[in-house]
């Protein structure tokens, strides 16, 4: 077992070089992405049921007489719910849009190497021109690769931020009087 781990890192490695030093970061922005997007669905999936029947205890406890100030109360919890489900998307967009850009930057440094090459050996040397050419496209697929599957990430974490959101929203009109069967039945 330890053994094929150890060729699989090889082997990753192996093909993170023939990209280029582009390809390194494209993997790093790449693990940071996938990180956070973890994180986004646990937060989700784990923490965020806890956080709603935090909210609809403080719902039942804090039942003002004011119709204005329990708008207030309802639009306020909405707000600061959406806060924290929409926590690190921002940075999960930009890491996605930053993967395509990275890409073309792989494909800009084969191409010099492609360049160098060139005027170094002539239009003889098609080995040492493959080894650019692959330089040049590596970082572009793998860019491309990164930010296509980043991109139904962030649709799958608008997705279920949404219905997190709604279903608060639905739970705290629902429930004007805030009854302990409520907060229990969504438990």
């Amino acid at each position: 077992m330890n053994a094929e781990i150890e060729t699989l890192l090889l082997d990753i490695a192996a093909f993170l070089d023939q990209g280029g030093p582009v390809m390194w970061v494209i993997a790093l922005t790449s693990a940071l992405l996938w990180a956070l997007v973890v994180e986004r669905i646990l937060y989700v999936l784990v923490a965020f049921p806890r956080y709603r029947n935090r909210i609809l205890r403080v719902w039942h406890e804090l039942q003002p007489e004011s119709r204005w100030v329990k708008q207030k109360m309802r639009s306020r919890l909405a707000s600061v719910t959406r806060q924290r489900l929409e926590r690190n998307q921002p940075v999960i967009r930009v890491l996605v849009a930053i993967c395509p850009l990275l890409g073309l930057l792989g494909t800009v440094t084969g191409m010099l190497t492609v360049f160098d090459v060139l005027a170094f050996t002539g239009t003889g040397n098609a080995r040492a021109m493959a080894d650019g050419v692959s330089r040049a496209t590596l970082p572009t697929l793998a860019g491309m690769v990164v930010s296509l599957v980043g991109l139904v990430a962030i649709l799958l974490l608008a997705r279920l931020s949404l219905r997190a959101e709604m279903q608060i929203k639905h739970l705290l009109n629902d429930t004007p009087s805030g009854t302990a069967q409520e907060v229990a039945r969504h438990a």
